[in-house]
């Protein structure tokens, strides 16, 4: 286990920044594509049928995202990325609102149709744009906190555990706050329930999923950066943009 400089935490890094636009771009289309559509599928074999929000296909990803840079860069630049994150969900549901509170142009014959069209897609309540920052927030940090701690304590051994792991833990906490908070009092207690178990139970098997995935990137960027950062002397606060 490497120790660490002041000089080597603040380097420079060729693939951060992309992995960081990655990151933020998919918590948005998860945030204001995916919660326009309820989705179905018909599953093969059982018999069933899933109804499901699009957002769900979009957001488990983030949590790969999330595993990279915290398996490579360490805690403190995942620590940047969440904060990144918060920042741009506040910032695009801020100007959705925006943008849907100005008064269409009667002038513009399609502002008809467009103006409910727009309502209908990108006009989450409060209740819905507090929810998913809170979420995503508390559930990102609680990712990498484990995840951080888990391999220090296997020396960085089985990385499939502690992306697993850390996602059962990280995805429980974001769906329990997202669901209570955006449809509690509105959804009965037995469908958020019914909800909460199937929407963390469906982002745990995406991360599963793309575990092969996740090894090759982990390991490329490992190779290519040349670092393999563990936290050991890490401040572990969220409250903090320094590495």
């Amino acid at each position: 286990m490497a120790a660490h400089t002041e000089a080597q935490k603040r380097r420079d890094y060729r693939y951060y920044d992309l992995l960081l636009a990655g990151f933020v771009a998919v918590l948005l289309c998860s945030n204001l594509i995916g919660p326009a559509k309820v989705a179905q599928t018909a599953v093969p074999l059982v018999g069933t049928t899933l109804v499901f929000g699009a957002g769900n296909l979009f957001f488990p990803i983030s949590y790969v995202f999330g595993d990279v840079l915290t398996e490579v860069y360490g805690y403190a630049r995942m620590r940047r990325a969440i904060w990144a994150g918060a920042a741009a969900m506040v910032f695009a549901s801020a100007m959705a609102a925006g943008v849907i509170a100005l008064p269409p142009s009667p002038d513009e014959p399609f502002n008809a149709e467009f103006q409910p069209a727009l309502e209908l897609v990108f006009g989450n309540t409060w209740r819905v744009v507090v929810a998913s920052v809170l979420g995503f927030w508390a559930g990102d940090f609680v990712n990498a906190y484990v995840l951080a701690k888990m391999k220090v304590a296997t020396r960085g051994r089985w990385l499939w555990m502690r992306t697993i792991g850390s996602t059962l833990v990280g995805q429980g906490v974001d769906t329990l706050i997202f669901f209570p908070v955006a449809f509690g009092g509105i959804w009965t207690i037995d469908t958020l329930a019914a909800v909460v178990a199937f929407s963390w139970l469906f982002k745990v098997m995406v991360e599963v999923v793309m575990t092969p995935i996740t090894y090759l990137v982990i390991g490329g960027l490992k190779r290519l950066e040349g670092v393999d950062h563990f936290d050991t002397d890490t401040r572990f606060t969220p409250f903090t943009l320094r590495d």
